[in-house]
């Protein structure tokens, strides 16, 4: 038989570009817990021991920028005294008088937003992020207890499918962890099986074929910063659906509520997994578009790749009966005005539990 192979990668909260992600998305957390109005988009970018913290900001919250940089490296298990220039300015006038705190907000920006579901996956995700992103959690849960293992790593799971889309079994896991100096492949090997893999990976998804490969490269001891910079919004792949499904043009970090690059691509989520959960498709992909200013979107587009239970041209008609697709209904409905970002940062920002969006809707038709 034929198998079609898919990857999808995911990496570890010590990651350079995750990093500046958790630094932006704690910052956002700062200013939300103050000023629920704040308009913020501000991010980070980290070589080294040097991190520049830069954007816009329009709050009523007084924030520490680098004290906050600082304390997001130290959660993660860094130890290196870093330097941190902060550059922030207002957001610009133009922009903010476009978006109006009210229950007919504008968009923030234009764009396209998408979001996606499957039922391959109990949380409606693709079978290869999920596991991926769990490979990932676990590397990092785990340093706690194994003191040689350093916060910097990444996962990558490959899977087989069958003609009509279904997981069949896992063909290839990769994980790269980071460690300190001396320690051996083998041990490394050892650790990463027998406290990583097997833990996660059912072995319902194994065979005796599965290919299995830990720390290609060999030595992983530089690592973070000082082996690779890292900047906010560079890893919208990870942070989605690990390139099964489209992605728009803009990262969700740093990013407070009104820009509908982010609560825009949360709502296209939640109607895909409330699509899917109702047995209307056994996947689909929304599209949203936007114009900064206006508060409908200009489009709204499904893809159910063939797997419709009902006519498409039913299902969309289902979608604007059951959502409100205004930028501040969407605010309102997911309740997006919570210090709540930071905890998005890692692991994926869907198929995890505690989110708004993550929760099934039950559709009306």
């Amino acid at each position: 038989m034929t198998y079609i192979l898919f990857t999808s990668e995911s990496v570890t909260d010590g990651h350079p570009d995750k990093i500046c992600d958790q630094i932006a998305d704690a910052i956002l957390d700062e200013a939300m817990r103050v000023d629920k109005q704040s308009k913020m988009a501000v991010e980070a970018t980290i070589k080294d021991d040097f991190i520049l913290v830069y954007g816009e900001a329009n709050t009523k919250a007084v924030i520490d920028y680098a004290a906050v940089a600082k304390g997001v490296l130290k959660d993660i298990g860094y130890t290196e005294d870093y330097e941190v220039l902060v550059r922030v300015n207002k957001q610009s006038s133009q922009i903010n008088k476009a978006v109006v705190d009210t229950e007919n907000m504008g968009a923030g920006d234009q764009g396209i937003m998408f979001g996606y579901a499957t039922n391959e996956t109990e949380n409606y995700m693709p079978l290869s992020i999920d596991l991926a992103h769990k490979l990932a959690k676990q590397l990092s849960d785990i340093k706690k207890d194994i003191t040689w293992l350093l916060p910097d790593g990444k996962t990558q799971v490959t899977v087989a499918y069958d003609e009509n889309h279904q997981p069949v079994y896992v063909h290839t896991i990769l994980v790269s962890a980071s460690h300190l100096a001396g320690i051996t492949h083998e041990e490394i090997e050892k650790v990463v099986m027998n406290n990583v893999i097997k833990p996660v990976i059912d072995e319902k998804w194994m065979r005796e074929d599965t290919r299995i490969i830990i720390n290609p490269s060999g030595e992983f001891s530089i690592a973070g910063s000082f082996s690779d910079s890292g900047t906010t919004g560079r890893k919208i792949v990870v942070d989605t659906y690990g390139g099964v499904g489209r992605i728009g043009g803009g990262c969700f970090s740093s990013k407070d509520p009104s820009k509908v690059d982010r609560s825009a691509a949360y709502f296209c989520r939640y109607v895909a997994k409330a699509v899917v959960a109702a047995d209307l498709a056994d996947r689909v992909e929304i599209q949203l578009s936007y114009a900064i200013g206006l508060t409908d979107p200009l489009s709204i587009h499904i893809d159910t790749f063939g797997t419709n239970k009902r006519p498409e041209s039913e299902i969309l008609e289902i979608i604007k009966n059951n959502f409100d697709f205004r930028v501040g209904s969407i605010i309102q409905e997911l309740d997006l005005l919570q210090p709540i970002y930071r905890n998005t940062a890692n692991f994926g920002h869907f198929g995890r539990d505690g989110f708004s969006w993550e929760k099934v809707k039950e559709l009306t038709f």
